[in-house]
């Protein structure tokens, strides 16, 4: 993985092209992050659903293609990060997941997890003025960013993420259990993670988008 610097300076230029100037600022962790997975039909519909597909096709809008999925081909060692801009796109990621997830063979009985975090990301301020827009009669935003960009902001998401305590982040509202899963005290693996930036919040000068994670826990 890039440092956060290099990451950072590729955003800076991007920035400096036209890409809206997004900031992440920190996450936070909702009364219930944690939803438990206990059975392998519920872990595909939880992979199609983040995917948009089968039946949540219906919620793939166009800016599914800002979304940041987990790629993960089994001839590379290290997952990739991706954006997608087909049906078809998502459908191969469907499928490694598949494959992926034969492989790691997860327990069902309280060892698979899906995680929630929010993600909020704010603007310089005025900035925001720039991306106001009106769609279907209704103001709206629309925040254009480039691949580079995009992929940056998932970065410092995902640093954030794996750096809870340093970085200050409040979970003391939730049980034991699931504070060892923040520290990531007894995850296994990552089955699969998902940035959905097709699905956000704006109010107050923040965007906020769920950053989704499914972790193989540990056997009992």
């Amino acid at each position: 993985m890039e440092s956060l610097r290099d990451v950072r300076r590729v955003m800076e230029r991007e920035a400096k092209k036209g890409s809206c100037p997004l900031m992440f600022d920190r996450l936070e962790f909702g009364d219930k992050p944690f939803q438990f997975i206990t059975s392998e039909e519920k872990l595909d519909e939880v992979l199609a659903w983040l995917l948009r597909l089968k039946s949540f096709r219906q919620y793939a809008e166009k800016t599914i293609i800002n979304n940041v999925y987990m790629d993960l081909d089994m001839l590379c060692k290290k997952p990739q990060f991706k954006r997608t801009h087909s049906v078809i796109d998502r459908e191969g990621i469907y499928a490694r997941a598949q494959r992926y997830k034969k492989r790691l063979q997860p327990d069902y009985e309280s060892g698979l997890c899906l995680e929630t975090v929010r993600c909020i990301f704010t603007l310089p301020e005025g900035e925001a003025e720039k991306y106001r827009m009106t769609h279907d009669r209704q103001e709206t935003y629309a925040f254009i960013m480039s691949n580079k960009y995009i992929l940056g902001l998932f970065t410092h998401c995902e640093v954030a993420r794996k750096s809870v305590v340093p970085g200050g982040v409040e979970y003391g509202h939730l049980t034991e259990p699931e504070k060892r899963i923040v520290l990531l005290d007894g995850v296994r693996d990552v089955l699969f993670q998902a940035l959905l930036l097709d699905d956000v919040e704006y109010a107050g000068n923040e965007l906020s988008a769920n950053l989704h994670t499914i972790y193989c826990l540990n056997e009992k």
